[in-house]
């Protein structure tokens, strides 16, 4: 019985040294390496080699519009009683003159269109 838990005991440890020893380590980006070849007639050759990975490429953003129209019934409304539209993660406002959606930037706090509509 001892035997089976000592054996056991081994394998577990084994298995944990020989999963920890084989660690990747990747090659640097302009990483060079030489190769040294000696010919039979007593000359040196060197060969190095250049290894260069090729850029990420960025992802294309997508063109998020400035001003919108939408109809008033699926926009959402605020509880001081201003409109607004969220689209791709982008929050639009209402504004009172033209009744179109503009992409929110600080602007709008000192302009009137934007304001809530005094009943």
């Amino acid at each position: 019985m001892k035997v089976n838990y000592l054996f056991a005991l081994f394998l577990v440890l084994v298995v944990a040294v020989v999963s920890c020893s084989k660690k990747n380590h990747p090659a640097k980006t302009g990483a060079t390496s030489t190769t040294t070849i000696t010919t039979v007639d007593g000359a040196v050759i060197k060969d190095t080699t250049v290894v260069k990975k090729a850029p990420a490429k960025a992802k294309a953003k997508e063109a998020v519009p400035k001003v919108i129209t939408v109809s008033d019934a699926s926009a959402q409304k605020t509880v001081d009683g201003r409109y607004y539209y969220d689209l791709q993660g982008h929050r639009y406002w209402r504004n009172n003159k033209d009744g179109k959606y503009y992409l929110f930037n600080k602007t709008m706090y000192a302009d009137a269109a934007f304001k809530p509509e005094q009943n």
